[in-house]
């Protein structure tokens, strides 16, 4: 699992874009989630998203690195009671159809290797109505799109990290409703809410 090689060293290496933009674009993602309901994180990695949970009736995080989850559950200082951890793969998520109100991922759906499957996933836990937020890197628009289309190659090959994908779309075509793409970063980040149809 390439993640528990980066386990260690993660925190570390976004810290410098996390004090720059990374945490403030997660805050405002996370604001978009409803509170006092039943949430699923998908990647929730070394757990930078948890100081920007709502007040929630239940939380749950999923990761598919057991490294990665074990770092995450050092930052929650032994309060057990905050957060419910899962390993697993977003695409066959083991939780019953309409379990949750809300789902997020933030910086996930680049590595994942079949993203239509996740939606598809997310459209059967989620209630109807139920948002889906998502923070992601993605392939840009105009000429930007070309070179991200090349950096694909390595990237993908060396960290299994897609660099050219159009979330939104893919969203979409899982039959998600797409209610709101706010470009950042001149597009290359787009954060997406969806609400389940």
């Amino acid at each position: 699992m390439i993640y528990d090689k980066f386990a260690n060293g993660y925190d570390c290496a976004l810290a410098p874009f996390e004090k720059r933009f990374l945490e403030k674009w997660r805050r405002e993602t996370l604001s978009h989630l409803p509170e006092n309901a039943e949430i699923l994180e998908i990647g929730a990695g070394t757990g930078a998203n948890f100081p920007f949970y709502p007040p929630s009736k239940h939380a749950v995080a999923s990761e598919i690195s057991r490294k990665m989850l074990e770092k995450a559950r050092e930052k929650l200082n032994g309060e057990t009671n905050f957060v419910n951890f899962i390993q697993n793969n977003a695409e066959t998520l083991p939780f019953a159809e309409n379990s949750f109100d809300a789902a997020f991922a933030t910086l996930v759906f680049c590595s994942l290797e079949k993203p239509g499957n996740a939606f598809l996933e997310l459209k059967r836990i989620v209630r109807p109505s139920g948002k889906i937020v998502l923070l992601e890197h993605v392939r840009p628009p105009g000429i930007s799109g070309y070179l991200f289309d090349f950096l694909n190659i390595f990237t993908s090959a060396l960290i299994a990290d897609c660099f050219n994908r159009e979330t939104a779309k893919l969203a979409q075509d899982a039959g998600l409703k797409i209610l709101n793409v706010k470009k950042k970063a001149f597009g290359i980040v787009n954060l997406i809410v969806c609400e389940n149809v």
